[in-house]
């Protein structure tokens, strides 16, 4: 990273985040705020708001430190493989039930990175599928269904 220049991408970014920032915030100004103690409904969103201005305020304070270095090359096999697993865990978690739907995403998700060997895919996806129950049904309590109605269960 160098330390002198302007970055223009990232000074845009921080500007955005500000923009956004001050619109959210005018619009909760018109919901009641209320205190610390006994939060209106306008609270939550103003104090999101103010950290979304101060984030942009960071970054456009970092963007003009230093210089963009450039963007590498998009990720294409990520995209393919990660944002279809997320939307087939959502599609099918109710009727597959969750182990199954959690076990079929991980291992979807796996094949983004081209090192990825089917063996190792389903041993990995078995581990987030075991840790997974482990904290949320037994160590959260969420009731989740274990195994749904499409497979008979």
């Amino acid at each position: 990273m160098k330390s002198v220049g302007f970055d223009k991408t990232n000074a845009l970014c921080g500007a955005l985040f500000i923009l956004f920032g001050v619109f959210f915030a005018l619009q909760a100004l018109d919901l009641p705020i209320g205190t610390a103690f006994r939060m209106g409904p306008g609270y939550f969103p103003l104090v999101l708001a103010g950290a979304l201005v101060l984030l942009g305020l960071i970054i456009v304070v970092q963007a003009l430190r230093t210089v963009h270095e450039g963007v590498g090359p998009i990720a294409w096999r990520g995209l393919l493989f990660i944002l279809p697993s997320a939307i087939f865990f959502g599609i099918t978690v109710r009727g597959l039930g969750f182990v199954p739907a959690l076990f079929a995403t991980a291992f979807i998700a796996s094949f983004a990175s081209s090192r990825m060997t089917p063996l190792m895919a389903a041993v990995l996806s078995v581990a987030l599928t075991v840790f997974s129950v482990v904290v949320f049904s037994y160590g959260l309590g969420l009731p989740f269904r274990s195994f749904g109605p499409w497979l008979g269960y």
